[in-house]
């Protein structure tokens, strides 16, 4: 099978962020933390909050009926674009907001004391607290499955760990640190092997590379739309229907409800029962426009291209004896880094004089430092719009920095 195409024309002047004020060049390789937004997706937001805007699911008058239709078409949307139905996706402030549901309501309902839940070595703190949080109240225990020499999740490992005692699997389907790339068709079939339902945390894939939730035969699916070119302040959760209709609410209040009385309350079905008060409306809206240019590049075209430009850099970094990289050699668009004796944080300052962004610092992710050994690392992220020219501005900046610390 011949490889996708990758990304033939530039994307730059689609993305006003990627220009400084001075109108130069800004090398943006921090996509792995937010991504910049398109003018597609800048201007469906400008629609929504100007001439089209009202209120949605509640007015009589056109204008609302319009903006309730649009705001549903954009959970149709999204969930097209994970390959669910729209009944399963429910819109919450972004991945954070959607595994905390999941640890409040299905958690809450089907864990008890004695129960267990597998982590890996390599998880964002937000596929971590809301475990340890939900463990605490019920007497449940955490697992921690541990990486292979290339700082994949090892599923080997987490084979041999799982037992019927596991209700819950939560991993990262890419991590936002090494850029590695679960196998999760085949983290599904440990977890449903012992019973366990399987979350992935979808932050670093969704926007990367093709996702169909069916195809991965996941239970729950999360990720955030600033990730993906889209605004800050909303995500997804995707989780089975049945899965859904079963967990109760979290929130309460407006939208969420079916009957109110001072005695008792009744409520909305699923997604609906989850997303209580005034929705995002606009950002939603907005979301949808992100994945409609995201599609229309093809996923497969940008996971490709990311990868041609991982390749490259990993390939200069690693041509240097003081460079130690992490993680494997087909990263999704993710080089994580450090340099003897230089601190990220001195490597990112000094970027920054040369209009280079990059990440630096322990990612959210402090116990997979504590695992690696170093206190942070440096992160140099790819999105769609990313050049060769970007990597020839940070080896160049890196270069520079090298002298400064008397390095040849």
């Amino acid at each position: 099978m011949n490889a996708p195409a990758t990304i033939t024309r530039d994307l730059r002047a689609e993305f006003p962020g990627l220009t400084t004020a001075e109108g130069q060049p800004w090398h943006y390789l921090d996509t792995a933390a937010t991504a910049q937004k398109p003018r597609a997706v800048i201007d469906a937001m400008a629609r929504a909050l100007g001439e089209d805007y009202a209120t949605v699911h509640r007015g009589v008058y056109a204008r609302s009926a319009e903006m309730t239709l649009a705001y549903e078409a954009a959970r149709r949307r999204i969930a097209r674009f994970l390959g669910g139905l729209e009944e399963e996706v429910v819109f919450t402030r972004g991945a954070t907001e959607a595994i905390n549901l999941v640890a409040q309501t299905w958690g809450r309902t089907n864990l008890k004391a004695g129960d267990r839940i597998l982590l890996s070595q390599l998880e964002h703190h937000s596929n971590i607290v809301p475990w340890q949080m939900i463990a605490a109240e019920v007497g449940a225990h955490i697992d921690v499955c541990p990486l292979t020499d290339d700082h994949c999740i090892d599923l080997d490992a987490a084979e041999a760990m799982l037992t019927e005692r596991h209700k819950l699997v939560a991993l990262a389907h890419v991590s936002n640190v090494t850029g590695s790339v679960l196998d999760a068709k085949r983290a599904a079939a440990l977890a449903h092997k012992v019973g366990a339902k399987l979350l992935l945390d979808g932050c670093q894939s969704a926007p990367h590379m093709g996702v169909n939730v069916s195809a991965l035969d996941c239970d729950f699916y999360v990720f955030s739309a600033h990730k993906l070119y889209g605004p800050t302040g909303i995500g997804a959760l995707w989780a089975r229907a049945e899965l859904l209709d079963a967990m109760p609410p979290w929130q309460g209040g407006g939208a969420m409800i079916d009957r109110v009385t001072f005695e008792a309350t009744t409520y909305a079905p699923a997604p609906q029962r989850f997303e209580a008060g005034t929705p995002a409306i606009t950002e939603a809206i907005a979301f949808a426009a992100a994945a409609d240019y995201v599609d229309a590049i093809g996923r497969d075209q940008i996971h490709a291209h990311e990868a041609a430009l991982v390749t490259r850099l990993r390939r200069e970094l690693g041509a240097m004896n003081d460079v130690t990289l992490f993680g494997p050699a087909d990263s999704a668009g993710i080089v994580s880094f450090a340099i003897d004796d230089i601190h990220p944080h001195d490597l990112g300052t000094i970027l920054d004089e040369a209009n280079v962004a990059i990440r630096a610092g322990h990612h959210c992710a402090q116990p997979l430092m504590d695992y690696l050994g170093v206190p942070a690392t440096a992160r140099a992220s790819f999105g769609l719009y990313s050049t060769e020219a970007d990597i020839d501005a940070f080896i160049a900046g890196v270069a520079r920095t090298r002298r400064i610390f008397g390095k040849a």
